[in-house]
C-alpha cells in the first residue's frame, strides 16, 4: 500500500513540504549528500520558478517552505526536480566509491532495486495566512532542537535559520524579500 498525498497547486499559496529518506534512514547525515541537496535546490529554484522561504535538512528528512512564483505550477514537479537529482547522485557515488553502501538503499523490488527517498507523497500543506507562515518558519528551524541534535536552532548548520537572523551564512540562499510582512 503506497501512501498518497493530495496536492493543491493554488495560485498565491505557499507550501510546507516534508519528505523522508527511505525507511527513515539517515542518508542526509553526511555533508556530501547534503551538498547534493543544496545543489539540487538551487537549480530547482530557478528551473521550477519558486522562492524558498525556509528549510532544514535533518539526517533522515527535509522540511521546505516555498512559494511558487507562477500561477500555474506543480509541487510534484518541484519535488521531483529536487529529489530525483539527489537520488541519482547518491546512487552514482555509492556505485563508484562504496558498493557495500548500496545495501541500505535496496528495496527488494525488481523494477526499482534502490530507493533514496521514501515512496509516497510526503507531506504538503498549503499556507495562505502570514501568521501561519511565521509559525511554520519557526517550526522548521526548531526541528533539530526538538530532535535533540542541538541545543539551539543557530547551532544547526543545515537550515535557513542564519538567513532569518542576520547571518549571510546558510547553505541555500532564501528569498526573504518575497516573504509577506504582517
Amino acid at each position: 500500500m503506497r501512501k498518497r498525498c493530495t496536492r493543491y497547486n493554488l495560485p498565491g499559496n505557499a507550501h510546507e513540504l516534508t519528505f523522508s529518506c527511505y525507511k527513515g534512514r539517515p542518508f542526509l547525515s553526511r555533508n556530501r549528500t547534503r551538498s547534493f541537496l543544496v545543489e539540487a535546490l538551487i537549480r530547482s529554484k530557478e528551473k521550477q520558478q519558486f522562492d524558498l522561504w525556509a528549510y532544514v535538512f535533518m539526517p533522515n528528512h527535509v522540511h521546505l517552505l516555498l512559494w511558487p512564483r507562477n500561477d500555474t505550477y506543480s509541487v510534484s514537479d518541484i519535488l521531483q526536480a529536487v529529489k530525483q537529482s539527489v537520488a541519482r547522485r547518491a546512487l552514482a557515488y555509492l556505485r563508484q566509491h562504496n558498493v557495500e553502501g548500496l545495501a541500505y538503499l535496496q528495496t527488494g523490488q525488481k523494477h526499482r532495486p534502490y530507493r533514496f527517498w521514501q515512496g509516497g507523497g510526503g507531506y504538503d500543506r498549503n499556507i495562505t495566512e502570514t501568521e501561519t507562515l511565521a509559525l511554520t518558519v519557526d517550526y522548521i528551524h526548531r526541528n533539530p532542537v526538538r530532535r535533540g541534535l542541538v541545543e539551539t536552532p543557530e547551532e544547526w548548520e543545515w537550515s535557513s535559520y542564519g538567513a532569518w537572523h542576520g547571518s549571510e551564512s546558510c547553505p541555500v540562499p532564501v528569498d526573504l524579500d518575497s516573504f509577506p510582512s504582517s
